[in-house]
Parts: structure tokens; C-alpha cells; sequence
């Protein structure tokens, strides 16, 4: 394995990362992926009653979502351990924290606190439901997100009851979001000087990902129904059956339409009046698929893929993940990056879906043992041996 070029786009910056679970440690993983120097800061073993909800550390999960940071211990329970906070956040750019938001101001690490003895502190909160309003101290997840955030009643087939999305939708797109707010906010520090409070929720990342199906109801007043596998307003557009598998069919326009009709060889579909214009397609749905399902069912999926491809019509294989990972576009994409484990040896993380031309991205190293950069990022800190020694004694690392 050949080492990778140490990404510079964002090595200026220093980041204090207090999250956990999955929201917080994907925003913080993007910048840790572009070079900051981000500090993954973990209580001693002992000290965090809900220690190890976020998996093994050794486990996939943990490997890909804190790649690239260096993690230290300190107990911000104990006065000791604020201050020694407090000096770090002096030469910090970020500090990123996904407490609840009642726990920051009772721990003495909100933004006016951070503010006072840094001024150019950018503080990200990521939350439940938001700082303020009445469900402010509500502990939030995921799946509680999706619920409330409308994505449930969206997804699953028509009459099935509300179903989750298969991966982590509210977490995944509120760290985006908390990402892009923090470069904002770096960039707005270039002309002002300060820093500023930065904060998002899972509510709010997923209500804004819902989109157009949010602004169908703002807009037209109308509640989006579940659809299954079709799209909400082109037709046809979804999941067809073949011989041996599935494909997902996209036909977007009339244009594209009629490309299908000659694909398939059916001319009578093209001059049908049902189906002529994408408004009555759609209108006509429920009677055109069952006559693709028929037609798709005949071949196998790599016979029509290849044909629809050469007639230019949108269309792909349905991949399960180890498919994914296969496929040679994804392989050109380089979306799946090594890194050496000191215990796992070499493995494969997910890569950062962003290029840039000069300043790329790159997986450095992996998460390490827990506090194995204490001492080091103490003495960057101005801290020495016996002052380090002291903070041992007393459990504040």
C-alpha cells in the first residue's frame, strides 16, 4: 500500500471534537479527512455512563467515522479538567459537541464561556430537535428524526405503515450540514475576526433533506403519500423485475420515453394517447407498469441494461453493498480507501465523495487507542512532565 499524500486543504485548523454516535463524528470526520488537526476528546474509562453506545472501538463503525483524529482523555466533570479544556480551546479554531443542550451550559462549555477566553471560536452544536424551544432537552436519534421529520410516511410501499430508512438519514445529513455551517463560519471569520455559534438538529437536517416532498405540502398543501419504489411524479420510473434479478428504470421526459419504446420494440406504447405525455403516463400508472413488468420479465438484467444503455435510456443495476464496492465506476471513484491498523492490519473505509483538484482528501490513519495523544497534545498545550503527572494523579486524564 502506497502512503497517501497528506491532505493540506484544511491543516491551518485545530478542532476540538466532543461527539459521539454518529451526527457530531461525521462532521467532524470531514474536516479531519481534509487535514485539520482534529482532537477527539473521550473520557477516562470509568467516567461516561453511556461509554461504548457508540459499538467496539475496534469495530467498522468506529474505524470509519473517527479515521484521521487524535484522541486524548480528559474528565470535564472535574474543575481540573475544564480548565485544561479551556487552555485547549485558546489555540482551537472548532469545538463540535452533540450533548444535549442543557448538559454544555451546565458543564460550563457554551458558547459565551468558549467565547471569553477565545473570541475566534467557532462552537457547532449538534442536537436532538434544536437549542431551544419545547422539546430542547429531548434526547434524539435517528429513527426518532425520520419519524418526526416525515420521511417515514414517504418511504415503504402504499398501505405498509411507516418504514425507516437503511441507513442513518437525520445523523448522516445533520453532520453534513454542521460541516458546510462550520466553513461558512470560517469563512465569515476571514472578514470579521470572531468566531460564532454555529447549530443545527436531526430534526431540522431532516426535515430540509425531505425537500421537495416538505415543499409539496408548503406549496401545494398536498401530504405526500408512500410510493413504494415509484417516483412520486414521473412515470415510469422505478423497480422492474427480470429474469434474474432487478434494475431501476428512470424515464424522465417524453423524449427518453419513446427511446424505451423503441428498446423494448413497441411502437404501439410510443403512439399510445395514455401514455404519450408524461402527464398521462402518470395518470395512467397503475395500468402501464404491470405491462413493463411483463415485458422486463423475459430478459435478464444485464440484457437490458445494455440495450436501454445504447438507446440512451436512464437505467441501473440494484446492488446489494458487497456489489457496490465491485462495480468498476465505483472502483474508479476510489470510494473505498486503505489504511494500516496497527490490530486489524490493512483495511477499507469509506472515501470522501468530494475532489479537489489540488487539495484533496486522503485517510492518513486510522482512530487510535484511546488517549494515545494525551501527553502530546497536553504539551502542545505548554503543559509539563510534572504538570501531566499531576492531572494523571488526580483521574483528569
Amino acid at each position: 500500500m502506497t502512503s497517501p499524500t497528506k491532505p493540506t486543504a484544511l491543516d491551518h485548523l485545530r478542532v476540538l471534537d466532543l461527539t459521539r454516535v454518529r451526527a457530531g463524528p461525521t462532521c467532524c470526520r470531514i474536516l479531519a479527512d481534509f487535514g485539520a488537526d482534529v482532537i477527539k476528546i473521550e473520557a477516562p474509562d470509568g467516567v461516561d455512563p453511556n461509554e461504548g453506545m457508540s459499538g467496539p472501538r475496534l469495530g467498522y463503525d468506529m474505524q470509519n467515522l473517527h479515521r484521521n483524529k487524535r484522541s486524548i482523555t480528559l474528565n470535564l466533570k472535574k474543575p481540573e479538567g475544564l480548565s485544561v479544556f479551556m487552555d485547549l480551546v485558546r489555540k482551537a479554531d472548532v469545538v463540535v459537541e452533540n450533548y444535549r443542550p442543557d448538559v454544555k451550559d451546565r458543564m460550563g462549555i457554551d458558547y459565551e464561556s468558549l467565547k471569553s477566553v477565545n473570541p475566534r471560536i467557532i462552537l457547532c452544536s449538534i442536537s436532538g430537535f434544536g437549542q431551544d424551544g419545547p422539546y430542547r432537552n429531548r434526547a434524539g436519534f435517528d429513527q426518532i428524526a425520520q419519524g418526526m421529520g416525515g420521511l417515514m410516511w414517504v418511504t415503504g410501499l402504499p398501505e405498509q405503515g411507516p418504514v425507516r430508512a437503511g441507513i442513518a438519514v437525520a445523523d448522516t445529513s445533520a453532520g453534513l450540514y454542521a460541516a458546510t455551517g462550520i466553513l461558512v463560519a470560517l469563512a465569515e471569520r476571514e472578514k470579521s475576526g470572531l468566531g460564532q455559534w454555529v447549530h443545527t438538529s436531526l430534526l431540522q437536517a431532516q426535515i430540509a433533506v425531505c425537500d421537495f416532498q416538505a415543499a409539496r405540502w408548503l406549496v401545494d398543501h398536498a401530504v405526500p403519500p408512500q410510493a413504494g419504489n415509484d417516483h412520486p411524479y414521473s412515470t415510469p420510473m422505478g423497480v422492474l423485475a427480470t429474469i434474474d434479478g432487478y434494475i431501476n428504470l428512470g424515464v424522465g421526459g417524453d423524449g427518453q420515453w419513446q427511446a424505451l419504446c423503441a428498446a423494448m420494440e413497441r411502437p404501439d406504447l410510443a403512439a399510445d394517447p395514455d401514455y404519450l405525455t408524461q402527464t398521462e403516463r402518470f395518470k395512467h400508472r397503475q395500468q402501464l407498469m404491470p405491462i413493463l413488468a411483463e415485458i422486463f420479465a423475459t430478459e435478464t438484467s444485464a440484457h437490458w441494461l445494455s440495450l436501454l444503455e445504447r438507446h440512451g435510456v436512464p437505467c441501473g443495476p440494484i446492488y446489494k453493498m458487497d456489489e457496490v464496492f465491485a462495480d468498476p465506476q465505483v472502483r474508479h471513484l476510489k470510494m473505498a480507501e486503505s489504511v494500516a491498523h496497527p490490530d486489524l492490519g490493512e483495511i477499507e473505509l469509506v472515501a470522501q465523495p468530494l475532489v479537489l483538484s489540488r487539495t484533496p482528501a486522503a485517510l492518513m490513519y486510522p482512530l487510535p487507542a484511546k488517549g494515545a495523544q494525551t501527553e502530546a497534545v497536553l504539551r502542545e498545550a505548554g503543559y509539563d512532565d510534572d504538570s501531566i503527572s499531576r492531572l494523571r494523579h488526580a483521574q483528569v486524564v
